[in-house]
């Protein structure tokens, strides 16, 4: 691993998965300020205030549109990576960024909720053209990168969010627009780093672009070597013929394989997951956690899931996918289970609050070790090149449309069910540990035609 090959890794991650962290998290501690806005302008322009319902739709809408971007970003990065490349992509992306935290911190200034509902919207799009298109071939440690960012950017929005730094009322519409900084800077940086080689040869047939860009990415003048095996692989592709997303649905060979993507991508964001992040003052509030204290057990929280993430980053090639993934969703159910049962036993039992936090703590951990990052690697592994793209637009558009189910429904779900409501992600999760258990094989070291022999 060349030092020009883990850089590009980490600029690439760096300004796609952590930005999709942040926005993840960013509207979690900002919550109450952006509410008291939303209510604000309504009684500015209609002369009364918003009644709570309208007010949580209102404010659900502002942080899952936020999935409905990503959404329609992802359905369109096969196409934009095949025509403008891995850098072309993002640069395009950054300046959607740009644009967004534009919306999003003059939406105050102008009276316009408006505003951040867009800029959300654009946001996510802009998560959702990169995180398709950077990494998909990468496997073990490296195809893990982007979840320790996801890590990393969920962290450093509940920094930012502290009192003592963006927290405060005034800041919340500069907190939203931070995102400028890091895409910023990516923006800068890309162009310090070669187009990716494989797009340049195999879809540009560009030998020399591609000679030049892999002396750099891999230090050494001969790679004579590497350029035959992606000429190799060009002329496979060529005969190849790409399935559709309807073809793969109907193919009865692979039928096990794309059961299993859409069990443990659909799994993966309503597992609960989102709720907690999006939620996560509202949920310690609920659980009897002192208003002042919130914030910092949310950064305590943060610290912890990017250590998880590292374990699962640094054992995954030592320990193999399967346990990982199973471990994660049980651990996770278990303390969804432990969150219910602290909160209908508080109001007997204050020290209860403190389980509520430690199941919290419980549910993050297990994420990020297994399901934030092996779906994808298994998406990869599970299916030959013909299958691989439809696969992902199947996994990420289950992606995306789970994140925003939960995101949009968890606080009326909240305030319907009561404690009960997080049962639900607790037998999501155990369900999704129980098919891995019985369907899944372990995909670590195999070829294709051994996974396949495995589920046939």
């Amino acid at each position: 691993l060349t030092f020009p090959l883990l850089s590009v890794t980490l600029l690439v991650s760096f300004g796609s998965s952590m930005l999709y962290g942040y926005n993840l998290a960013v509207v979690n501690s900002p919550a109450v300020h952006i509410k008291a806005f939303y209510n604000a302008t309504w009684s500015q322009r209609y002369g009364h205030g918003l009644a709570s319902g309208p007010l949580t739709l209102l404010y659900s809408l502002t942080v899952s549109i936020f999935a409905l971007g990503g959404l329609v970003g992802s359905l369109l990065v096969g196409v934009l990576v095949e025509r403008y490349g891995r850098n072309g992509v993002l640069s395009r992306s950054a300046l959607l960024v740009l644009l967004a935290g534009g919306f999003m911190g003059f939406s105050r200034e102008l009276g316009s909720p408006e505003m951040v509902i867009v800029g959300r919207s654009i946001t996510g799009l802009h998560s959702g053209r990169c995180s398709l298109g950077c990494g998909a071939n990468l496997r073990g440690f490296l195809g893990l990168m982007p979840s320790i960012f996801i890590c990393l950017g969920v962290f450093f929005a509940q920094v930012l969010g502290l009192p003592e730094l963006l927290g405060k009322d005034r800041f919340w519409p500069l907190f939203l627009s931070v995102v400028v900084v890091p895409t910023s800077l990516q923006l800068l940086l890309l162009h310090c780093f070669p187009e990716s080689p494989r797009y340049l040869l195999i879809e540009r047939n560009d030998v020399c672009g591609a000679t030049k860009a892999l002396r750099r990415f891999l230090g050494t003048p001969d790679v004579q070597d590497v350029i035959e095996e992606m000429k190799e692989e060009q002329r496979s592709l060529s005969s190849v013929e790409m399935v559709s997303v309807w073809q793969l649905l109907r193919d009865r060979s692979v039928r096990w394989q794309t059961l299993s993507v859409v069990v443990v991508n659909a799994g993966m964001q309503l597992s609960g997951i989102d709720a907690i992040w999006f939620y996560t003052n509202t949920i310690f509030e609920n659980a009897g956690i002192p208003v002042s204290q919130i914030p910092y057990t949310t950064v305590g929280t943060g610290t912890i899931e990017v250590v998880a993430g590292l374990i699962g980053c640094f054992t995954i090639e030592k320990l193999g996918r399967r346990p990982l993934i199973i471990t994660g969703f049980c651990a996770m159910g278990i303390c969804s289970a432990g969150i219910t049962v602290s909160l209908l036993l508080q109001t007997t039992l204050p020290w209860m609050r403190y389980l509520s936090v430690a199941c919290v703590v419980g549910i993050i951990a297990g994420f990020c070790m297994g399901p934030a990052g092996v779906p994808f690697l298994m998406t990869a592994e599970l299916f030959t090149q013909s299958h691989r793209p439809a696969a992902y637009i199947v996994g990420g558009s289950l992606n995306w449309l789970c994140n925003f189910t939960v995101g949009f429904i968890f606080p009326f779900l909240q305030m319907s069910a009561g404690a009960f409501c997080y049962l639900v992600f607790c037998g999501i999760c155990l369900l999704v540990a129980l098919y891995v258990y019985l369907v899944v094989p372990e995909t670590k070291n195999k070829t294709f035609m051994e996974i396949s022999h495995i589920f046939a």
